[in-house]
């Protein structure tokens, strides 16, 4: 069910069950697989992919080239600056910002108001932080451009992250120290 007040390309094709709720913009050659859920005033750039059994929450907005995977949770107010690569099983929450290039692996869980960077001093895009599978990231965590951070690491809330982080780790402060 498309609400009517939403404003999508005729020729648009998508999976069965597809919800778009008010007010949604959605532009040319995005693909939308099966029992998506996309609410209320919502940004869907050209060429984004969402994967089956995804739930988009309201005021989201997903630029040109977003990959989103099968059965994440995207909460109110995430923007995507495009190019960027979100794994299945991922939660993003209220807030968070993903900045261009980043990755983010299978069943990590970012908390509300994180925020990722793709730029140096200079402002020179040096791409986004590659966030591997099963991490978890606390509320207000800043990730630096073009770090990796391996599976299965913890990152402290408001924590400061500005160096590669091992796997199987955890890292808190200001800047970032490994903690075990």
């Amino acid at each position: 069910m498309i609400n009517k007040t939403s404003v999508i390309p005729q020729n648009f094709k998508h999976g069965l069950n597809l919800k778009v709720g008010n007010f949604c913009i959605i532009e040319e050659n995005v693909t939308i697989e099966d029992n998506v859920i996309i609410e209320d005033y919502c940004i869907i750039r050209e060429n984004v992919f969402i994967g089956s059994g995804t739930h988009i929450k309201s005021f989201v907005e997903l630029r040109t080239n977003t990959v989103i995977g099968k059965n994440c949770m995207i909460d109110s107010k995430v923007s995507s600056s495009g190019n960027c690569k979100i794994g299945n099983n991922v939660t993003l929450r209220y807030d968070t910002i993903i900045a261009r290039g980043v990755e983010i692996g299978d069943n990590t869980y970012i908390c509300p108001r994180v925020m990722t960077n793709n730029l140096d001093a200079t402002q020179a895009s040096i791409g986004g932080a590659k966030i591997g599978a099963n991490c978890f990231i606390g509320t207000n965590a800043v990730l630096q451009h073009g770090i990796s951070i391996g599976d299965n690491v913890i990152i402290g809330s408001m924590s400061f992250i500005n160096k590669d982080c091992n796997p199987n780790s955890t890292y808190i402060g200001i800047p970032g120290k490994k903690i075990n």
